[in-house]
């Protein structure tokens, strides 16, 4: 299931009457509630039945691709927040940021951690380029789909 197919479902949900919706399809399993809970994808684990691996933004958040070509920006590329949480530039704080303005990185790069219901997201570059603009500050709260870097492929 694709973030398009989850942001149909969200916005089904959204536009209706209904308090909570479990979709499974295959593997995974979405729970949609209304108010402040939130989508949770989960792959099925062998021990525990369920275990939480990825959340999504609540119901009433407009949600779209992660990596999204910004035209305005002539060709850069944002990298934006799969979750919401916490931003870190660095694994520790007296560790070096993961990227800095100017620095040239590849798909697969480590560009920064976000934290949420405290585990640790590693970010990783969609596309390899070189990073123009950090959008957000160390320690800073993220929502889903927030720019986070802008990079020059």
């Amino acid at each position: 299931m694709n973030f398009n197919e989850i942001k149909q479902l969200i916005d089904i949900v959204d536009s209706s009457d209904f308090q909570e919706t479990i979709i499974e399809q295959g593997d995974v399993k979405i729970i949609l509630r209304r108010a402040s809970a939130t989508a949770v994808i989960s792959p099925p684990s062998a021990q525990t039945g369920l275990e939480p691996a990825v959340t999504a933004a609540p119901l009433t958040v407009n949600t779209a691709s992660i990596v999204q070509k910004d035209e305005s920006k002539l060709g850069l590329i944002e990298s934006r927040s799969p979750i919401v949480g916490t931003f870190y530039q660095s694994s520790s704080p007296d560790a070096p940021p993961f990227v800095a303005v100017n620095d040239t990185i590849k798909k697969g790069d480590v560009l920064c951690i976000i934290e949420a219901m405290k585990l640790m997201n590693e970010i990783e570059a969609e596309v390899s380029g070189t990073i123009v603009e950090i959008l957000v500050e160390n320690g800073q709260a993220v929502e889903y789909d927030q720019p986070l870097f802008r990079i020059k492929p």
